[in-house]
């Protein structure tokens, strides 16, 4: 089966060396001649412009778009629009609000295309060996491709979730819950920090992800990145925030649900613009193992 990935960024060309790896005949479009040339280097065929990428496939067409979201997957589907054909599969695998989510949806399935918002966790290694993934979107077009969503998540991580913006929706709560967790362990570890104690941090993180109630990925995240730097030395306590917790916090205030950790978290990400703590060098340095995301360090 051919499939195309539109967006051969961090995310994107690892999608693409996953498929690649288990026999899809995978191409991929990128502005950047860098990210052509890498996206080459994993023997991937790929393209300069999406009309480009659509007309080469010989058969049913599967587009994979991989991109930030916002105002680049907008401009990106709405030169796709034109060029699909009914039966064509859209696969939308950004961050996008789900809202955005449903809309598209219909405007592609006015062309007989079918459109999957597709929210995708487990970083860059995910994306490369073992992604989680939440699909919503055409039930029929999910079951018609369901062996490319179980071929590139690990075992049992991948799951039909309903309606269009249906998976965008729940990697929108996924967000914010991750967002309250790396909190409470930022604010832990700096408390560990500051204590009178001379812990070792790598090793707290280390025996805390070995049968502890809160050993987790990012635990193992942690201890990796105290290991490369015992207490974040050159990294400085300011932390983006992608605008899925926001969301999930304006999605908890239409629906009257309470989400204080949640909210905090967020604020807390919009003081770290401000002052710079150590719990928010831990949650920028958990950002960085996971996703890539770029850190503020002590020279900049």
């Amino acid at each position: 089966m051919e499939i195309g990935i539109i967006g051969l960024g961090k995310m994107g060309l690892n999608l693409a060396s996953n498929l690649k790896d288990h026999g899809y005949q995978t191409k991929g479009m990128d502005l950047s001649e860098q990210a052509r040339l890498a996206a080459r280097r994993e023997g991937i065929e790929t393209y300069e412009t999406i009309s480009q990428m659509v007309a080469s496939f010989t058969g049913k067409r599967v587009i994979w778009l991989m991109l930030p979201a916002g105002e680049i997957t907008e401009s990106v589907l709405k030169d796709l629009l034109p060029l699909v054909l009914p039966e064509d599969i859209v696969i939308e695998g950004g961050n996008s609000n789900y809202k955005d989510s449903i809309r598209r949806g219909k405007q592609f399935a006015d062309k007989e295309v079918a459109y999957l918002d597709c929210g995708t966790s487990g970083g860059i290694s995910g994306a490369r060996k073992n992604a989680c993934l939440m699909i919503g979107g055409n039930l029929n077009a999910f079951h018609s491709i369901e062996q490319i969503f179980k071929d590139v998540a690990i075992e049992d991580g991948y799951l039909y979730a309903g309606a269009s913006g249906s998976g965008h929706f729940l990697k929108m709560i996924h967000n914010g819950i991750e967002y309250g967790m790396m909190q409470a362990i930022g604010e832990g570890f700096q408390l560990i920090e500051q204590s009178e104690y001379a812990f070792d941090l790598a090793a707290v993180a280390h025996v805390w992800n070995h049968g502890s109630v809160i050993r987790s990925w990012l635990m193992e995240i942690a201890e990796v990145q105290f290991s490369n730097s015992p207490h974040l030395e050159e990294y400085r306590g300011i932390v983006a925030a992608s605008g899925e917790a926001k969301w999930t916090v304006e999605t908890a205030l239409e629906m009257d649900v309470a989400v204080p950790t949640i909210a905090l978290s967020l604020f807390m990400r919009n003081i770290s613009q401000e002052q710079d703590s150590f719990s928010a060098k831990v949650v920028s340095a958990l950002r960085n193992g996971f996703g890539g995301h770029e850190i503020v360090t002590k020279t900049e």
